[in-house]
């Protein structure tokens, strides 16, 4: 263990606050070290949450073994030991980022010997010259979740691009971090000051004086409904339920393998990355923020705080909570492989359906902006989902556009905005920023 982490007894436990231990646990996840470990990422994500709930017990590897590895409720752990191995790892891990990238962390958490439940404690003072950092960790992925089965050489290239794929999450994730650390160095408080529209809107969504949660899309998620061709539920998506049913399914090995592998990587496209930095734009220094992955946003969050959601329910399920209040409705036909726009109830000239057109020759996509109360009625809610993700990042610039905003205004013939839908065709050519047009709205001044 580090030298500057105490021995794990009573002395010296710390009292901070759940608001800044939920950030470390957050931080420590999305950190290099858990970058290709998706499995360890639940593993820490699942017993910190845990262990931030009034009065939590200790956490016992048999609970941890059917939530987080998708084990039965009452497996024999004495013939299945993934829990233990795991936790092994994951300590490691943990010691690592606070000897590393955790260096300037003044609250430390760990997971003692012989226990899974987190303790939090306050660095002590260094009087040691902290030790190296190890070289890189072996990759865990090969493993096969449910025999430890490693996959022959030729069998592993043929699935490089999935691990392409995670680095230039973890760079993407890397830079819209990187850019909320920077707003704390603005000079000017408002990002939007003098500029009317763009005041009007924002300073509605912050009205609340909440944190806003900004939460990317799950392209994993969208990825393996692609392979297995059917949409996966909230429900089955916040209990991994599908996982399992995968793992159970007649599908052959070699694509329960490629799902398991998709699922181990957390991947976003960069259109998703982009709106995400576009809106924090908008969030003055002085106002807190939080980005996250849909896989890792919970439930409670949600129904207390302004929430960001970016991308359709097909990759973040998270937009279904607002089903029944949204008419323009961004979702994608399983069978024929093709996105589409829904109008649930057509204005005489509007259209029920908006297909998009895969002629390479048209870049034409569709948008639908949704600014709704949040479930809990209690924050703001913003939902950003596109036929793709450039459709997606067109809705971010809509609402980070003085013009854009303006002219939207003056259809309303209002200087105040009320809770709305816009459903936007956007079009891009090369080298050239996006260009949006508003086919039709829908406004709800009564949930105000």
């Amino acid at each position: 263990m580090i030298s500057t982490v105490n021995a794990p007894s009573d002395e010296g436990l710390d009292q901070s606050s759940i608001e800044e231990r939920r950030a470390l646990i957050d931080r420590v996840a999305a950190s290099s070290h858990f970058g290709r470990s998706a499995r360890l990422r639940d593993f820490l994500l699942y017993v910190g949450g845990q262990s931030l709930k009034e009065g939590c017990p200790e956490i016992h590897e048999q609970e941890i073994g059917a939530k987080v590895f998708g084990r039965p409720s009452s497996y024999d752990r004495s013939q299945d030991n993934i829990v233990r191995v795991n936790a092994t790892e994951l300590r490691k891990r943990i010691e690592q980022y606070f000897a590393t990238e955790g260096g300037h962390e003044t609250l430390i958490l760990e997971i003692p010997r012989g226990a899974y439940k987190p303790v939090f404690r306050r660095r002590a003072s260094q009087t040691e010259e902290a030790p190296a950092p190890s070289r890189e960790l072996v990759p865990q992925t090969l493993l096969h979740p449910e025999g430890g089965f490693r996959p022959p050489a030729a069998f592993v290239q043929r699935r490089t691009h999935v691990l392409w794929a995670s680095l230039c999450l973890v760079l993407a994730v890397g830079c819209v971090y990187q850019f909320q650390q920077n707003r704390s160095m603005r000079k000017t408080l408002y990002p939007w000051e003098g500029k009317p529209a763009l005041a009007a809107f924002w300073g509605d969504f912050l009205r609340y004086h909440q944190q806003t949660d900004a939460v990317l899309p799950d392209d994993s998620l969208s990825l393996i409904e692609d392979l297995v061709r059917y949409p996966i539920s909230l429900g089955d998506y916040l209990n991994r339920n599908y996982m399992r049913e995968i793992q159970t399914s007649d599908l052959s090995v070699d694509r329960k393998y490629d799902l398991d592998q998709i699922y181990s990587h957390n991947l976003v496209t960069f259109g998703g990355v982009r709106a995400a930095q576009q809106m924090l734009g908008q969030i003055p220094a002085s106002s807190p923020t939080h980005l996250t992955l849909s896989r890792y946003y919970m439930a409670d969050a949600i129904k207390k705080n302004n929430v960001i959601l970016i991308g359709g329910k097909k990759a973040n399920p998270w937009v279904h909570l607002f089903d029944g209040q949204m008419n323009f409705v961004t979702d994608f036909d399983n069978g024929g492989s093709q996105a589409f726009v829904s109008n649930l109830h057509p204005k005489p000239g509007e259209q029920s359906t908006y297909t998009v057109s895969y002629d390479p020759n048209q870049l034409v996509g569709y948008s639908v902006i949704g600014y709704l109360p949040n479930p809990g009625g209690t924050g703001n809610a913003i939902i950003l989902a596109g036929t793709d993700s450039d459709a997606t990042d067109a809705g971010a610039e809509f609402l980070t556009s003085e013009e854009q905003l303006e002219k939207f205004e003056n259809m309303l013939h209002t200087k105040s905005f009320p809770y709305f839908e816009i459903l936007l065709k956007t079009s891009r050519l090369s080298g050239t920023s996006f260009s949006s047009e508003v086919l039709a709205y829908r406004t709800y001044p009564g949930l105000r």
